[in-house]
């Protein structure tokens, strides 16, 4: 799958989408997507998250919005951790969180945690599970036969 598509893979009747290839994030960084979640009355909401890899090759997922005032974690710098990255921070009151939990260690929402999302390595790419997201119908020449397949547009941050 290229980046910044992402592919619809039922599997057991869960939803699965990939959100970009294992290897486009490096050992000890992350990244951060924009996408498009379908909310329980059908309508679309924002739904913007960050993929984590740690050094020991562990992936973790979580909303991209600090308990404290919903704000992006990389607001102001672009930047996901603290300065040692041992910890992801929020750009605008320097809340720590425990990169493994997403519980905040430090900061005006100690003791809270970031909203988690369920991630899975299938295939070499990492996966998004159990959300419904907007798909976006488009057919690259729409004069040649449709094989039917949905794609959803993600843009990184």
């Amino acid at each position: 799958m290229s980046e910044g598509m992402i592919g619809n893979l039922m599997s057991d009747q869960i939803e699965v989408f990939a959100v970009c290839p294992a290897d486009a994030i490096e050992r000890s960084g992350a990244r951060g997507f924009s996408l498009s979640r379908i909310d329980d009355s059908g309508a679309s909401r924002p739904f913007p998250i960050i993929v984590v890899r740690t050094f020991g090759n562990e992936y973790f997922g979580y909303v991209n919005r600090c308990p404290h005032d919903s704000a992006w974690l990389n607001i102001g710098s672009g930047e996901f951790f603290s300065p040692d990255r041992s910890f992801l921070r929020c750009g605008r009151h320097g809340a720590r969180f425990e990169i493994d939990t997403g519980v905040c260690i430090d900061g005006p929402c100690n003791g809270q945690a970031l909203e988690p999302v369920a991630l899975a390595v299938i295939e070499g790419d990492v996966c998004l599970c159990g959300v419904k997201l907007l798909e976006d119908d488009r057919l690259s020449n729409p004069f040649e036969d449709s094989d039917e397949t949905m794609d959803i547009a993600i843009h990184p941050d």
